[in-house]
């Protein structure tokens, strides 16, 4: 369910413009920042976008790329998802082009729930149905019901 609430439609981005890692960072901070109107703190939270990815590269698995920080100004877990059909250069581990991209950030005090979000997130990447039907949706809303029957899914397996 947490994933669910995090990753809702109007935050899925099908066929992203974004050929570069950086680029991608302000086209994913720039969907959430629609969403949530003024006062969005946008600058903090590209700023802990490209710290925490200056540590290590956020390109976790072929074709996956998990963003993440925490920022000052953010009240709650938000983020979202960008689909590339024709991938982005983003300097990951394997050195292959990313096609899925998850941007998480959170307040400093929600660390627990930010690491939650992450570990769920990780579980469900390990099914390599998840990340193929992903990348296959044609909308953000086909996007989201994969994310909830894989969610649930997983919720009842515990």
């Amino acid at each position: 369910m947490l994933l669910q609430q995090v990753f809702t439609p109007g935050r899925i981005k099908i066929g992203l413009e974004s050929e570069e890692k950086d680029e991608l960072f302000e086209e994913l901070v720039d969907l959430v920042a629609s969403r949530d109107g003024r006062g969005f703190p946008r600058a903090a939270v590209l700023s802990a976008v490209r710290e925490r990815e200056e540590k290590m590269s956020t390109g976790i698995k072929k074709g996956i790329a998990l963003p993440h920080g925490k920022a000052e100004g953010v009240d709650s877990l938000i983020g979202a998802i960008g689909i590339s059909h024709r991938g982005i250069d983003y300097n990951a581990l394997d050195g292959e082009p990313v096609y899925l991209v998850f941007l998480l950030v959170s307040s400093p005090n929600e660390a627990e729930l930010h690491l939650r979000a992450l570990k769920r997130l990780a579980r469900l990447l390990d099914d390599p149905g998840f990340y193929t039907e992903l990348v296959q949706a044609d909308s953000p809303e086909r996007a989201f019901q994969i994310i909830k029957s894989f969610e649930d899914l997983l919720t009842l397996q515990n």
